[in-house]
């Protein structure tokens, strides 16, 4: 019995002895993990610290009224509150200002940053309190690599809305369901000779102020390749665009698909930049439904009015009076026809289709001898 007594008692030290060892261990886990956590909590501000100086080469100011950092145990979370953004490099000068901006890295992967956005941003110039309003009902992003070596970036908009505010007034400039770009590098380095993948995918956009040919809502998946940057060291995209031309670098558009309606056009190509930053160069479009889309654009105005039709309706109307009008107007009821004998029958999607030159000179945007818009200079 005393036998049985004393292996009794040793059971129960026993067991207490691997209750006290598990809840050192534990412990001991915690803690460990907890000074992790805040060691990395550390690292987090000095690298946020480093991003800041890094975009302030670049004339990029960023600030919070209040910051916080947070997430324990698994995410470091750095919150800001009233954020702004001062960019000293463009001309005038402007600031962003947005109401929260939360950025969350995960402790076992410092490497990728999820940021997410609370509008409503304003944009102000020094000359005005605010010039653009812009929201959203989600905004995020993505960044994997480091301040001095990223690798690649994706900003996601749902519903966003950009609103100009001139004289009192509110006029809208972009509408869209969504808004994607993803950019990477493909090749080089961010120190070397990066070669720059971008993706812009647009979901029922419209820009009213880009011209007729953007009211309509448009779907877009466009993927282009940015070769001939030296480096992607911070500098304003001015001024990356302004070594891109310098170096004779081009845009190739690996492949691009757009839908307006009932028209569909793909396309792809190689647009490089003149003295002045502006596109030049050629793509070759294949366009289905291509007639609502003249419609939009007012295109058979635009044949009638030209100046190689003034010159030829005055040659008209010294032959006889009137003839003139009748030339325009039967180039513009034609214009389809005219299409049709300069380009090249396919089918596209199932659906009888055109090839056609898509050809940017000097920023302006011809689709045959159509002007159908024209791009922003870029620096």
């Amino acid at each position: 019995m005393a036998r049985t007594a004393r292996q009794l008692a040793a059971r129960r030290r026993g067991r207490r002895f691997r209750y006290i060892g598990t809840l050192l261990l534990f412990v001991a886990v915690v803690s460990g993990w907890s000074w992790f956590w805040f060691y990395a909590a550390g690292k987090a501000q000095v690298t946020v610290d480093a991003w800041r100086a890094r975009e302030a080469k670049a004339g990029r100011i960023y600030s919070c009224a209040t910051q916080t950092i947070g997430g324990y145990p698994f995410r470091i979370e750095v919150e800001c509150d009233k954020a702004s953004a001062l960019f000293r490099a463009i001309q005038p000068p402007a600031e962003l200002r947005a109401a929260h901006i939360l950025a969350a890295i995960q402790v076992y992967d410092p490497t990728l940053m999820v940021s997410e956005f609370t509008g409503p941003l304003t944009v102000a110039t020094q000359s005005h309190a605010v010039d653009f309003v812009v929201n959203w009902k989600l905004m995020q992003s993505s960044v994997r690599g480091t301040p001095e070596a990223p690798q690649r970036v994706s900003i996601i908009v749902d519903d966003p809305h950009i609103d100009n505010i001139a004289g009192g007034a509110r006029r809208n400039l972009l509408t869209a369901r969504r808004i994607e770009l993803h950019g990477r590098i493909v090749e080089g380095s961010a120190a070397s000779h990066p070669v720059i993948e971008t993706v812009l995918r647009l979901a029922s956009a419209s820009a009213p102020g880009l011209g007729p040919m953007a009211v309509r809502p448009v779907d877009a998946d466009i993927d282009a390749m940015m070769h001939g940057l030296k480096d992607f060291s911070p500098k304003p995209w001015a001024a990356r665009f302004r070594q891109l031309q310098a170096a004779g670098g081009r845009i190739d558009i690996v492949r691009a698909r757009v839908q307006q309606g009932e028209t569909v056009a793909v396309g792809s190509g190689t647009l490089e930049l003149n003295s002045r930053g502006r596109l030049e160069g050629q793509l070759r479009v294949t366009v289905a439904n291509i007639q609502p889309f003249l419609n939009a654009i007012g295109a058979a105005r635009q044949v009638e009015n030209s100046q190689p039709m003034d010159k030829i309706a005055g040659a008209l109307d010294r032959v006889a009076p009137g003839l003139g009008d009748v030339a325009r107007a039967g180039a513009g009821a034609n214009l389809s026809f005219g299409l049709d004998l300069l380009g090249e029958h396919t089918t596209l999607e199932g659906q009888r289709a055109l090839t056609l030159p898509l050809r940017f000179s000097d920023g302006t945007i011809f689709l045959g001898p159509i002007a159908v818009g024209n791009a922003p200079a870029l620096f």
